[in-house]
């Protein structure tokens, strides 16, 4: 299946999922999901596999065993790219649009712990911050799991106690022009961010490594 864009209707099926996530209305509506949501997002990381990787693209069922919402399906339509575990490239429809993304959404007790040392570290964690830095100045948002206060065992006077307090590191960006997100033009839009991301996800996923000596990563 060639890319063409991710439709218009593919936000209206979400609005209406959003207001009625039922069973029910799923059954009427899967074909218009499959057409104008799934088709479309494994039409477009199909084009971006060259160079990033196969993506995989989730299910749409929630898994609501340990949540007290039971709604039974997402309200969104996610794709993602793993050079790592829970690191890499993300892409995203919903009823608020379209967004990528790119960093590692959860750390284990041993990736954290190794994550923690490469930004201690001043050969490595100097190259994190000019990362961040960077993607903050372009215009990303860098987001994800953080403590209110240090970690456990580090000062809070470590000059990169900012970054040791995060438990996940990401960025995203929401791409705003309509024109562009229907269109085959979201393939080169997509890939430009997530070379933009490249550093920092190249970066997280070495860090993370448990094989590598040292620090766990290489200066950046």
């Amino acid at each position: 299946m060639a890319f063409t864009g991710i439709p218009m209707a593919a936000v209206d099926f979400y609005e209406g999922l959003e207001l009625d996530n039922s069973r029910e209305y799923w059954a009427a509506h899967e074909a218009e999901y499959l057409s104008n949501v799934r088709g479309p997002m494994e039409a477009l990381v199909e084009e971006l596999a060259d160079e990033f990787g196969p993506a995989k693209v989730y299910r749409p069922h929630r898994d609501v065993r340990f949540s007290a919402d039971k709604s039974p399906y997402k309200t969104h339509q996610g794709a993602f790219v793993r050079v790592a575990e829970a690191t890499g490239w993300y892409a995203q429809v919903s009823a608020d649009g379209f967004r990528v993304g790119g960093g590692t959404y959860r750390m284990d007790a041993a990736a954290l712990a190794a994550f923690r040392k490469a930004v201690a570290h001043d050969r490595t964690g100097p190259g994190l911050e000019r990362i961040v830095d960077e993607l903050r100045r372009a215009g990303w948002e860098l987001g994800g799991n953080t403590l209110r206060t240090a970690p456990r065992g580090w000062s809070r006077d470590h000059p990169r106690i900012e970054l040791l307090r995060h438990r996940s590191l990401t960025a995203l960006r929401w791409i705003e022009d309509a024109d562009v997100v229907t269109s085959p033009r979201l393939v080169d839009e997509v890939r430009t961010c997530w070379r933009e991301l490249r550093p920092l996800v190249e970066w997280l996923g070495r860090a993370q490594s448990r094989d590598t000596p040292g620090v766990g990563c290489s200066a950046t």
